[in-house]
């Protein structure tokens, strides 16, 4: 009977506040973001100060800190939230115009790198009250488990075995190709297999210890091994590398085209032959049919396949 009690005494409103307070850990910012005057939240505040029978805010310094039991209760929070969006969401159909949904996305910074900033202008074009979370993926970021809890909607990249258990929307392929300086010898000399081999390459870090991407696991599978002399962990700022050294970048065509006019730097053919590099939007089965993830699924969709024939 007391728990019914105290469920009966916490509403949707009192949850928002609480995941608020606790994320800006300030009363004032969280007032804020929530629209509301700095006594109503605090207000709140003491009401889920009493209900949880725990501070859940503390004075650190010159700031404040969730207690122990305040960070425990973030997460559910969150879940919550995110599930109240989706069943209202979808209980009244979903127009752009007036949603006011949080998208979460995580993506591969090996993608065009126009795709991201093309897809942020499109949502907001199309649904100006929405939110968009753009979150990196990395080769030890659990995304499938961020699928089925919630904390992402779709997951944007490229793999040679995406996980089978999850929906899967094939984006665009890719031919490998290499990216070198414009003043680098194979541009004049051109290359052979061996030549590629023993050439200076740029990769991205690893993940963690072992990783490796797709362009060295399929030179494994070559029993090749090419020479990475150099590594960067934010492939966005690796084409500048590559243009002022003799450093060769191997990845897809489209991802080279967006530098040619920008940095003086040259595509050249792979001596070696890769299958396609492939690209995909995951999504788990919890947001399959959400009115909400289906327009986000065909925002990606429209923006990966204009890019491509641009």
């Amino acid at each position: 009977m007391r728990d019914q009690a105290l469920f009966d005494k916490i509403d949707l409103h009192l949850i928002r506040v609480l995941f608020t307070v606790l994320t800006e850990r300030s009363v004032s910012r969280a007032a804020i973001r929530l629209g509301m005057t700095q006594p109503a939240v605090s207000t709140a505040l003491k009401r889920l100060r009493d209900l949880a029978d725990d501070p859940l805010l503390v004075r650190s310094g010159s700031g404040m800190v969730p207690t122990d039991a305040g960070l425990r209760m973030l997460e559910p929070s969150a879940s919550i939230l995110r599930a109240a969006e989706v069943l209202f969401t979808d209980a009244r159909g979903f127009t752009p115009k007036t949603a006011t949904n949080t998208f979460r996305l995580a993506a591969s910074d090996y993608l065009d790198p126009l795709f991201l900033p093309q897809l942020v202008s499109t949502v907001k074009t199309h649904a100006p009250l929405c939110q968009i979370e753009i979150h990196p993926l990395s080769g030890d970021a659990d995304y499938q488990a961020h699928l089925a809890q919630g904390r992402l909607d779709v997951v944007v990249g490229n793999w040679a075995r995406p996980p089978g258990e999850l929906h899967m929307g094939r984006l665009f392929g890719d031919e490998v190709v290499c990216l070198v300086s414009a003043d680098h010898p194979a541009v004049r000399r051109g290359w052979d297999k061996t030549a590629w081999l023993a050439a200076e390459h740029i990769a991205p870090t690893p993940t963690h210890p072992g990783a490796k991407g797709v362009i060295d696991d399929h030179l494994d599978s070559l029993g090749l091994q090419r020479r990475i002399t150099a590594r960067c962990a934010w492939f966005g700022m690796i084409p500048a590398m590559v243009a002022s050294s003799l450093l060769v970048l191997t990845t897809g065509r489209q991802y080279c085209e967006r530098f040619t006019d920008r940095l003086p730097v040259k595509i050249l053919p792979c001596p070696v032959p890769f299958p396609r590099m492939m690209y995909y939007q995951l999504w788990h089965e919890r947001t399959h049919t959400s009115a909400a993830a289906k327009w986000l699924r065909e925002q990606v969709k429209s923006v990966a396949a204009a890019l491509r024939s641009a």
